[in-house]
């Protein structure tokens, strides 16, 4: 089928919910996500989707209560594409009156349906008008005790794409302690602990790039522990950070002069975690100096 690639999933539900963060957490997913679509341009927007080398094949598109019109029109247009047999995936979110009743008196912002009446009519006013959508719901998201980072981890266990989970960028840089830390790393390993090469008169002039200089780190039993343990540890870390949602990670590699041990376990480093499917840069600093 010509949209057998598609994603689209419809964001919607009462106001003060929490729709707004929803939508959010879905472009950090990676999402192209839209806002209040006039209603008549969904079809064109699947149709384009759905095209012969259109990279746009993941689509969030939120949906609110505004006027009656425009739900209505939404509702025909909706139904059509479902109809249609379009791969379309609604979220309501909600919460209990009185959460919603204070999110709005913190906010200060005016609920759409109570302008001209109390707080608590527009509320029950709105769920009925939304009742018909909620029941064509895949996913009910209550978020009375939700707060933006509980939200977007229920969003992320529902809509978390394998591709997605592997986009951590981690960029490995290797370094010589002489000539400073580098300023943005996030972790930061000390190999000085390592016999140095550079002692020996036939290595010193060598990188850890080279065959010889490799074979005499990895001829003492230290090393081998070290990356053993090395790669289980971030083994476990790296899908600890993926799930806190970060997007690059920074591992320094640190040994005297930044030439032959930091080169050598930063290039071993690099080919482990790109052979786990994580998208890397290696980088050695000062392997030249």
């Amino acid at each position: 089928m010509k949209y057998k690639n598609l994603r689209l999933v419809i964001i919607s539900g009462l106001s003060g919910a929490g729709k707004t963060s929803a939508l959010k957490c879905f472009e950090d997913l990676g999402f192209f996500c839209i806002d209040n679509l006039p209603p008549p341009l969904l079809p064109r927007l699947v149709e384009l989707c759905t095209q012969s080398g259109n990279e746009i094949n993941r689509i969030a598109l939120g949906i609110d209560i505004r006027e009656r019109s425009f739900l209505g029109d939404f509702e025909k247009v909706l139904k059509e594409l479902i109809r249609e047999g379009y791969p379309i995936e609604i979220i309501f979110l909600e919460a209990k009156d009185e959460v919603l009743v204070r999110r709005f008196s913190e906010t200060r912002r005016p609920h759409p349906l109570a302008k001209d009446r109390p707080l608590i009519e527009g509320i029950t006013l709105e769920r009925g008008r939304m009742k018909w959508l909620r029941d064509q719901a895949k996913i009910i998201i209550d978020t009375s005790n939700y707060n933006i980072h509980s939200l977007k981890k229920e969003i992320e266990k529902h809509f978390m794409s394998e591709d997605r989970e592997k986009a951590l960028i981690i960029n490995i840089t290797s370094f010589g302690f002489k000539y400073g830390v580098p300023p943005d790393v996030d972790i930061l390993f000390d190999v000085r602990f390592i016999p140095n090469p550079n002692f020996v008169p036939q290595l010193k002039h060598l990188t850890g790039i080279h065959i010889p200089v490799q074979k005499y780190i990895q001829s003492y039993p230290v090393t081998k522990k070290f990356i053993r343990r090395l790669f289980h540890f971030l083994d476990f870390l790296i899908p600890e950070y993926v799930r806190e949602g970060k997007t690059y990670l920074n591992i320094g590699i640190g040994c005297t002069g930044g030439r032959h041990r930091s080169v050598f376990i930063a290039e071993s480093l690099e080919q482990h975690i790109r052979g786990l499917g994580y998208k890397t840069n290696l980088r050695h600093r000062d392997m030249e100096r």
